[in-house]
């Protein structure tokens, strides 16, 4: 299963939020074995976010979308994705039960915005909050509150597949340009996928479908590189 992460946000853009939904969202759905293909931070603009998304459900199986969900001026998200599809925005019935119920502010303040859908939607509660999300066709529309995006992602998570992916990590102390050599070699041995990330050290990821073959290769990197940690 192939899929495109969208984060909405201006405050994502000018360094004011750091973008920490999309990696918790890229390991949920790596360690189901979904391949995460395009991650894309985009303004609280309407045109930008229909954009995004409208090209992302072409080329993608699914489309995980956060943020800008809400009743202020600049949460435009649903409305995005609405244009996106071709379809407008209307009452949900469910999901405007649901928020009277629990007392939100769309109950509240009388802003119909909040519990406007596309047709055809499914509503999904919030468990942390009260901006409901969905699922518009593949795209699942969720909250930018870390706590509230992780517990409807939950209720969602089973939706996404693929095969199940098993990583080892090994930290070298020595250059990336030194380890090349043996990295291709890690590849052609034993046909896994590898990874190397400099820094303090170099952190070499190690993923393969066989938990076995991936600690195999572990091990024979650990067997020829100057080994600092597991």
């Amino acid at each position: 299963m192939r899929t495109a992460i969208v984060s909405v946000g201006d405050e994502l853009l000018v360094g004011d939020t750091v973008n920490t939904n999309a990696a918790w969202l890229g390991e949920r759905l790596a360690a189901r074995g979904t391949t995460v293909e395009r991650v894309t931070t985009v303004p609280d603009r309407l045109a930008d976010i229909a954009q995004v998304v409208n090209e992302s459900l072409a080329a993608y199986d699914a489309v995980v979308v956060t943020g800008g969900l809400g009743p202020t001026h600049d949460d435009v998200t649903m409305e995005g994705v609405a244009a996106a599809v071709g379809k407008p925005l209307k009452p949900h019935a469910e999901a405007s039960a649901w928020l009277a119920e629990r007392g939100g502010y769309a109950a509240d303040d009388g802003d119909s915005r909040t519990v406007e859908l596309p047709p055809g939607a499914r509503f999904l509660p919030n468990d942390e909050g009260v901006a409901p999300g969905a699922v518009v066709e593949s795209v699942y529309v969720l909250p930018g509150v870390p706590a509230e995006m992780k517990a409807m992602f939950e209720r969602v998570e089973d939706e996404f597949s693929g095969t199940e992916t098993h990583v080892e990590r090994v930290l070298v102390d020595e250059p990336e340009s030194a380890l090349a050599d043996r990295l291709l070699e890690l590849q052609r041995r034993f046909g896994v996928a590898v990874g190397s990330h400099p820094g303090d050290g170099v952190r070499v990821k190690i993923s393969a479908a066989d938990p076995e073959t991936a600690k195999e290769a572990a091990e024979w990197l650990r067997g020829c590189a100057d080994v600092v940690g597991p």
